[in-house]
């Protein structure tokens, strides 16, 4: 673990690819692009984090659902993972299925709502993580998080989910439901894939992709 002053380029950080199919691994592909020297492991695969070494965490989406852990006894798995990075206080991000397998880890509920792919404009409260960061984001998702977790604050709501993002009152874990990591550029497989719709939003409204380097931030004086 980084000791004395700390940049974020010299933090160790690790990327939990959470995808289960590989025809939609380019989100977490842009997910960890975002983080260049990150480590990236393979949750699914049954690769785990050296959590004695590690700087931060950031959880990425997957096609699973978080209600699927009678199939999938990896999900359980980083549910307890996440309960173990709480207790360690060690600063998290968890995006969109990220977001999700966080809060039911500490006893929220997750729930199918029915698919939104589309821009949407969000509600962010004023926190660190959303420094710089405009309302229009990438909704991508079927489920949704409708009770947060214990000791998870709302700090971001959207018209068709009333939990978009959530922060623990204790430890530095930040929760976002949309995907930051998502441009123009992968428009057009979003169309093929989930059925994207156009909105009175575009691409170039999105600034959400500075919500990694807040975060790399957030670490970064965490552990200084």
């Amino acid at each position: 673990m980084t000791t004395g002053t700390t940049t974020t380029d010299s933090l160790d950080l690790y990327v939990v690819r959470n995808e289960v199919d590989t025809d939609c691994e380019y989100h977490c592909d842009a997910l960890a692009a975002q983080f260049p020297t990150a480590e990236e492991v393979d949750f699914v695969a049954g690769e785990r984090v050296p959590l004695d070494e590690a700087d931060g965490v950031v959880l990425t989406g997957s096609t699973a659902a978080v209600y699927e852990a009678d199939s999938r006894p990896w999900i359980a798995e980083q549910e307890a993972f996440v309960r173990e990075l709480v207790e360690r206080e060690l600063p998290t991000l968890g995006v969109c299925f990220g977001h999700q397998v966080a809060n039911s880890a500490l006893g929220g509920t997750v729930e199918n709502i029915g698919t939104t792919a589309t821009l949407v404009e969000a509600r962010l409260a004023e926190d660190p993580l959303f420094e710089g960061v405009d309302p229009a984001v990438v909704s991508l998702h079927g489920d949704a998080v409708t009770t947060p977790g214990e000791q998870m604050d709302v700090i971001a709501s959207a018209p068709h989910a009333r939990v978009f993002g959530t922060r623990h009152r204790t430890a530095p874990l930040w929760t976002v439901q949309f995907h930051p990591e998502i441009t123009a550029s992968h428009r057009d497989r979003l169309v093929d894939d989930f059925g994207w719709e156009s909105s009175q939003h575009s691409f170039a409204d999105v600034t959400a992709e500075r919500l990694f380097e807040n975060f790399k931030t957030l670490v970064s004086e965490a552990t200084a």
